[in-house]
């Protein structure tokens, strides 16, 4: 089974690594003060990363190949985002669809900022996410192809709860509220609250690994 060629970063286009934590304040007061007179030079372990866009927090010498090379080896899970546009439905292929919490019911996912679907994403109220299942390998791939018509004729879906289009036969679905979009190098963090949801559809989970879609032996 070829991968499709949308789904190249790892993960898929739309997978993106966990943003860093955030630092909380230091308190201000004298015991937080460093001690007076000159102290060691900071070692290259602990000085800040320099040049351009560098975050001082992160080490900016991994070779992104490399890194891509990694999440190569994770199997992840395959899901459609959709979401309702001015010029029609859009959607795309996702392998970085992850459950954040329980109460209230969140989750999240990635999209590249290049991603054709981004311009619609960045302001819809509510978004389909569609688990597929592993009868719905070419279904994934339409989603995944650069300049493929993705509700075309080969796609059954219909309009769901607040207007989101929803896809036909996937083995779960879910309509979300979107809450945030976290900046994250150059792709989104979408979280959103789940609103709506059927777990009861055919089929068994399709995977992507290693370039690749592929079945979990019965």
């Amino acid at each position: 089974m070829t991968a499709p060629t949308h789904l190249r970063t790892p993960g898929g286009p739309d997978a993106t690594p966990s943003a860093p934590a955030t630092a909380s304040s230091s308190p201000s007061g004298p015991a937080s003060r460093p001690a007076a007179g000159p102290g060691p030079e900071p070692g290259p372990a602990s000085r800040p990363a320099s040049g351009p866009g560098t975050d001082p927090g992160l080490d900016p010498g991994l070779d992104p190949g490399l890194f891509r090379s990694v999440f190569r080896r994770h199997a992840a899970g395959v899901a459609v985002i959709t979401a309702a546009g001015p010029g029609g439905p859009v959607g795309f292929t996702a392998t970085s669809l992850t459950s954040v919490a329980a109460e209230p019911p969140l989750l999240s996912f990635g999209i590249s900022l290049g991603a054709s679907s981004w311009p619609v994403l960045a302001r819809a109220d509510h978004v389909g996410v569609h688990i597929l299942g592993d009868h719905q390998e070419e279904l994934a791939a339409v989603f995944a192809r650069s300049g493929a018509d993705r509700f075309g004729p080969g796609t059954a879906w219909t309009t769901g709860p607040y207007g989101v289009p929803l896809l036909d036969a996937v083995p779960a679905w879910l309509v979300g509220r979107v809450l945030h979009r976290v900046p994250a190098g150059d792709h989104r963090i979408v979280i959103a609250q789940a609103v709506a949801a059927d777990p009861h559809g055919p089929g068994r989970p399709l995977l992507y690994h290693q370039g690749a879609f592929h079945r979990l032996p019965h």
